[in-house]
């Protein structure tokens, strides 16, 4: 009885045990053997047994916390019907788009069959009001682009050339006949828009020496020049192209139909970033376009601006997504695998990656969230954007990098989704803007001096 004592006291192992539990484990075991057979153990032979009972019964209960990059609960900010809309589409990405993306993204095709399952969302032209759109605040176009470029950036950048580029164009700079015409058949996703405005021999310079060129010819306006990494472009049904006009030298916005004379879209390949993303390059040739399709309110480069500035902040919010998705597969990652007999997540070094991970990812969530409320506020200027987007670009690289490192060689391996992260992230540091052009645009505000030129 007192062996019976020590073990209960020890280790509680038969308290609160009735007749038919003990009756159950009878049936697995002869408990009048295993009696015995503890009777007959030593000191040292109880001690360790209670040792092992211990950490088995401390195993069983231990429970890990959930996997979530949203470390300061930023989503109790949003209000129970944006936080429903946010599940909605991490539902749909882990759903729909999680089991395709490595294939399709290791193919370099783009997967179709989603953009009818992606249309039910309803969440195109989330900021727009009227023409079908949810007229959300940009808060929430935030929180989409984070949601999609959490499970795939190449997603999240088709979704963002249509809903927030092309439709956006139209948005701002169209006229009222156009918007009708193109806006609600765009956000049914039965009309799907691209965007060009980066050239073969020019970028960041593009507002200055823009090469593709529009001439009015007294019926129709003619395009001539080319287009370089233009998103969707490859099956894209209207894009918007910005052409210098020769007669004014002021940039004008047309909206182009694939069957357009002139027009052609050759698939850019060999990409090692956002490979399911179908870049192509657009050349114009004597393209012809009839003045009712060009944007009738975009009348210079100030006016493409304005499309950009609107769009800057999704990109940051989308690298914010990238961060976070390669934070959380590194974590879950961690977690799994063992060396030296237990998880490297229980491991100093690995901690320390995973916290330096979570730190500039947690200042990059709380920078995008008042950077959209800035802009629902009305007070989001260009720099504004800027900063946000070379701040989280940045921050991007070094977490994917540091998620990479945690993996081991397992971390250049597509099926752990952290490859794909790390070779995306290159992508958005370069697009909507580079580091140094975002930097010198920030450096203008600060300093009342431009260091463009």
């Amino acid at each position: 009885m007192a062996l019976f004592s020590k073990i209960k006291n020890t280790i509680g192992l038969l308290k609160d045990v009735d007749l038919d539990k003990l009756a159950k484990l009878n049936e697995k075991i002869d408990l009048k053997q295993a009696m015995n057979t503890l009777g007959n153990l030593d000191d040292r032979q109880i001690k360790g047994l209670m040792k092992m009972l211990n950490h088995q019964g401390k195993k069983g209960q231990h429970q890990l916390p959930p996997i979530d990059g949203d470390f300061y609960n930023l989503d109790l900010k949003l209000t129970e019907e944006q936080r429903e809309l946010q599940l909605k589409v991490r539902n749909f990405m882990e759903d729909e788009v999680r089991p395709l993306v490595n294939d399709y993204w290791n193919k370099a095709k783009f997967p179709f069959e989603i953009i009818e399952k992606f249309a039910k969302l309803n969440i195109t032209g989330v900021p727009y009001e009227g023409y079908g759109c949810p007229n959300l605040p940009f808060l929430m176009e935030g929180i989409i682009a984070q949601e999609i470029a959490r499970v795939d950036v190449s997603i999240s950048t088709f979704f963002g050339v249509h809903s927030g580029l092309a439709m956006g164009s139209i948005y701002l700079c169209g006229s009222d006949e156009q918007k009708q015409d193109w806006l609600p058949k765009m956000q049914k996703l039965e009309k799907i828009g691209a965007f060009g405005l980066t050239e073969p021999n020019v970028g960041s310079a593009v507002s200055q020496g823009m090469e593709t060129t529009c001439k009015f010819d007294g019926e129709n306006w003619i395009l001539n020049g080319q287009k370089k990494w233009i998103g969707n472009a490859t099956f894209a049904d209207v894009i918007v192209i910005w052409a210098k006009d020769v007669d004014s030298h002021q940039v004008k916005g047309f909206i182009v139909r694939k069957e357009n004379p002139g027009f052609e879209a050759e698939k850019m390949e060999d990409k090692m970033a956002l490979r399911i993303v179908q870049n192509a390059i657009i050349t114009l040739t004597d393209c012809k376009v009839p003045e009712s399709d060009r944007l009738q309110n975009a009348n210079s480069f100030k006016d493409t601006a304005k499309v950009l500035k609107m769009t800057r902040a999704g990109v940051a919010w989308q690298a914010v997504g990238c961060a976070r998705g390669a934070y959380e597969s590194a974590l879950k990652y961690t977690r799994k695998r063992e060396q030296f007999g237990k998880p490297i997540a229980s491991y100093q070094l690995v901690q320390n990656h995973l916290v330096e991970m979570l730190s500039n990812l947690t200042a990059m969530q709380t920078m995008v969230f008042r950077l959209s409320e800035m802009q629902d506020e009305g007070i989001l200027t260009d720099e504004h954007a800027s900063l946000a987007k070379v701040y989280c670009s940045m921050r991007t690289r070094d977490i994917v990098s540091r998620a990479r490192e945690v993996m081991g060689g397992n971390g250049i391996l597509l099926e752990h989704d952290v490859a794909r992260f790390v070779a995306d992230a290159e992508a958005i540091y370069s697009y909507e803007g580079t580091k140094e052009i975002n930097s010198l645009i920030v450096g203008r505000a600060i300093t009342g001096y431009s260091a463009f030129v």
